[in-house]
């Protein structure tokens, strides 16, 4: 099952388009994305039941897609969470997972374009865990349980605003409008053979910026879903960003920022692929 977001309206897509949630479920769940992860699993069994290969379908095009989530009420993300990026950063692997936010608005779908605030945004390729259910404190040998699905996001990251003040400001830095890309979708675990060994690349043209496997996670999504529930609630539709494998622009000799003109693509295995039109923005006043 792949859940997305078509003009604000929940759809799953399939072979020929989008099928619409709430004509599909005539009116049980939808029209909003809410509604369909706050009841995941009732939703699982209500649509398995249901002829979707019989459903209208409509086209649609990546552009046409939003943030397969746009109203998640939590956004974390994990950084230095794969030793060879922890490496390039000059800083030791971490013994516990290092967490901050990202805020809601700088959410934007799978090919949405961003307009760049400075000449030092920088590239994160990230594999992007969506909570399915309600869940504290739960044991790491249960965590997958507690997962809707899996998407593809970016965490983009204004270089300078993020290591400003005694101490690095990881959130701003990080929540410029689009710096948060997801998408196309929400695939739900049964459609993902080997959750914990996905491939991950990004790139520019016939530039290869990062390729990894989510196997090198130091910290794997179980582990992340069992330590961050351990201190907060997670809630269905939350977000967590699991973090990046080497080859960022800032750990590169000489550095490699974006720049406007060119489109950052992001796949990762099964999931599906992001490519954000990167524009000219008007420079940062933070």
């Amino acid at each position: 099952m792949r859940l997305a977001n078509l003009a604000g309206r929940a759809v799953l897509l399939v072979d020929g388009g989008a099928v619409d949630v709430e004509r599909l479920t005539d009116g049980k769940f939808g029209p909003d994305i809410r509604s369909v992860l706050d009841n995941w699993a009732v939703f699982r069994a209500e649509v398995a039941d249901v002829a979707i290969d019989r459903a209208e379908r409509t086209p649609y095009g990546p552009a046409d897609l939003g943030t397969p989530v746009p109203e998640p009420r939590q956004i974390f993300a994990v950084g230095l969470n794969y030793a060879d990026h922890a490496a390039e950063s000059n800083v030791p692997a971490p013994e516990f997972p290092l967490i901050f936010t990202k805020f809601q608005s700088s959410l934007a779908g799978p090919a949405t374009p961003v307009s760049l605030p400075s000449e030092g945004v920088d590239f994160e390729a990230e594999l992007v865990v969506v909570i399915g259910k309600e869940t504290y404190q739960v044991a790491e040998s249960d965590a997958w349980s507690c997962v809707a699905g899996l998407t593809v996001g970016q965490d983009l990251s204004e270089r300078a605003v993020q290591g400003r003040g005694p101490v690095p400001q990881f959130s701003l830095g990080k929540s410029f409008p689009g710096f948060s890309p997801c998408g196309p979708a929400v695939v739900s675990l049964d459609e993902v053979p080997h959750p914990d060994d996905l491939a991950i690349r990004g790139w520019i043209g016939d530039e290869v910026l990062q390729e990894s496997r989510t196997k090198e996670l130091i910290f794997s999504v179980p582990e992340l879903v069992a330590y961050l529930s351990g201190v907060c609630t997670l809630y269905p539709g939350d977000l967590i960003f699991t973090g990046t494998p080497a080859g960022v622009g800032m750990g590169r000799v000489p550095q490699r920022f974006l720049r406007p003109g060119e489109t950052l693509m992001t796949e990762i295995e099964g999931l599906g692929r992001l490519e954000i039109p990167l524009e000219q923005g008007c420079p940062t006043s933070a």
